[in-house]
């Protein structure tokens, strides 16, 4: 019987912008998947609304980000700043990534193709 290949991915991720990689075997390799961007609130007089939009517009930076990965096994997140571990609480409480492994490392903005060379490493 054939083993199960895990389906592994990685993100590079900072509040406004992220790249995931992963694995296709058209290739036998990581290669780019996509990028996210995150425009942010923007200029708002009222703070209270500023904050709402700002949860609102993270949630859906989050579900764009999720998009990529479906049925993920592993997931490496990586980047800089404190998104990384929103982005964990994010998927813990999704039901569609409930069972997947997700690990997080502290690195800074990398091209694409560093990125995938990064993910590659981890996972091999």
């Amino acid at each position: 019987m054939a083993e199960k290949t895990k389906k592994c991915f990685g993100v590079w991720m900072d509040t406004q912008h992220a790249t995931m990689v992963g694995y296709d075997p058209s290739v036998a390799g990581f290669t780019v998947l996509g990028h996210a961007k995150n425009p942010g609130p923007g200029a708002n007089s009222n703070e209270n609304a500023s904050n709402h939009l700002e949860i609102t517009l993270v949630k859906k930076y989050f579900k764009e980000i999720g998009r990529h990965m479906e049925n993920a096994d592993e997931i490496h997140l990586t980047g800089t700043g404190t998104i990384q571990e929103q982005f964990m609480r994010y998927l813990s409480e999704t039901p569609q990534f409930k069972r997947t492994v997700v690990s997080e490392s502290t690195s800074n903005q990398m091209s694409d193709a560093k990125l995938v060379e990064f993910v590659s490493s981890h996972f091999n």
